[in-house]
């Protein structure tokens, strides 16, 4: 009863936190539509079958689908002319199709989506500073959280405990700590942790992970405490637009450490793995949650400017490329570069798919069967 309660509980929180970030991506692409004279068919949210929907006074389609795993603004006139029937093509608005338009206007409603997540980012965290304040790390090694099953919690140490020594090496800062601890993985240490102004010395054996050159760290799995300093609305603002930044920046670090080896892929999420976090994201209150939902927005905008064909950073690229040319690219040599675009996605997503699932214990449990 309590996975199928999990179940329902993630499930529900990955629909709601997709289901913004997809809006806000699919309003960006139609917003930008409409101020380009375009007009749209089209705006779904999800794929499939309707579930429910309505056409507004100027002829779009709004609808919610079976599937809510994406979503999609069908422009008037997306196809390329010359892969309609004339009929199709009769029907067709004059002056308010897609291909119709300049490339520059083309690109403008391409770019739209992402810069709406963007946006979104940018607005969450300026809310959030505005309504709790700028977190600042608290000074000093002070325990914020323990995470679930770490070592930190399995030794006992709470939010609020200042880790003074560990094994002889006084901790002045959290860098400290995270520094002597990761040169320990497996080992057993002795804490030294002032606790309501008590001192106590507390043993706790330092978690392994493996690394991508074959070694491994020690992780205590704890975070520090966090202060938060109230601002002013134009500088939440201003925060917000610069935690949006940092965010983008980690990401793309993060992406590129992975490329180049010196950090293991293990932690690339797929739905599964987005799902399980969004509900237990959504245990911690609508602060975590909004936070979540704004890094999350983050990386769907990075993701979808990758210039990867059938992504909207490709045809970013296509355009630049039609712009420079004066003429588009050869028919065929967008078609293989789509093919190779969706060939990779659908590597990437049976990849991410594979760790949530190994994440989930799904295969020690067949093991475990087949034993």
């Amino acid at each position: 009863m309590t996975h199928l309660i999990d179940l329902v509980r993630n499930g529900g929180a990955f629909v709601v936190v997709l289901g913004i970030l997809v809006f806000v991506h699919e309003l960006g692409h139609y917003l930008a539509a409409r101020s380009q004279g375009m007009h749209v068919e089209a705006f779904s949210i999800g794929f499939g079958p309707k579930i429910f929907g309505w056409t507004d006074r100027v002829g779009t389609l709004w609808k919610v689908s079976w599937l809510p795993l994406g979503g999609y603004v069908k422009l008037h006139g997306q196809e390329r002319p010359e892969d309609v029937a004339p009929e199709v093509r009769a029907a067709w608005k004059p002056g308010r199709t897609f291909h119709g338009k300049s490339v520059g206007s083309r690109a403008i409603v391409i770019a739209a989506g992402p810069i709406a997540n963007f946006l979104l980012a940018t607005v969450l965290f300026s809310a959030l500073f505005m309504a709790i304040g700028r977190p600042v790390p608290t000074a000093g090694p002070v325990v914020g959280d323990v995470s679930v099953g770490s070592a930190g919690e399995k030794a006992g140490l709470l939010a609020g405990d200042r880790i003074e020594i560990i094994d002889g090496t006084p901790i002045l800062s959290f860098e400290d700590l995270r520094r002597v601890v990761s040169g320990k993985p497996g080992q057993t240490v002795a804490l030294s942790v002032r606790r309501g102004g008590e001192v106590r010395s507390i043993p706790a054996t330092i978690d392994s992970r493996k690394i991508a050159d074959g070694g491994a760290v020690g992780v205590l799995g704890v975070r520090g405490a966090t202060e938060y300093q109230p601002v002013g609305p134009l500088q939440a603002i201003a925060t917000g637009a610069e935690q949006t930044w940092t965010v983008s920046v980690a990401t793309l670090q993060g992406l590129g450490q992975m490329l180049s080896g010196s950090r293991t892929t293990d932690e690339l999420s797929g739905p599964l793995g987005i799902a399980q976090l969004s509900g237990q994201v959504a245990q911690l209150g609508i602060i975590s949650l909004i936070s979540f939902i704004a890094v999350l927005s983050v990386n769907l905008g990075l993701i979808n400017l990758f210039p990867i064909p059938v992504l909207d950073g490709g045809y970013l690229v296509i355009y630049a490329a039609e712009a420079i040319r004066g003429r588009p690219l050869p028919q065929r040599l967008q078609e293989y570069g789509f093919r190779a675009g969706f060939a990779l996605l659908a590597g990437l997503f049976v990849f991410a798919t594979w760790n949530d699932l190994s994440r989930l214990g799904l295969f020690r449990w067949v093991s475990g069967l087949i034993g």
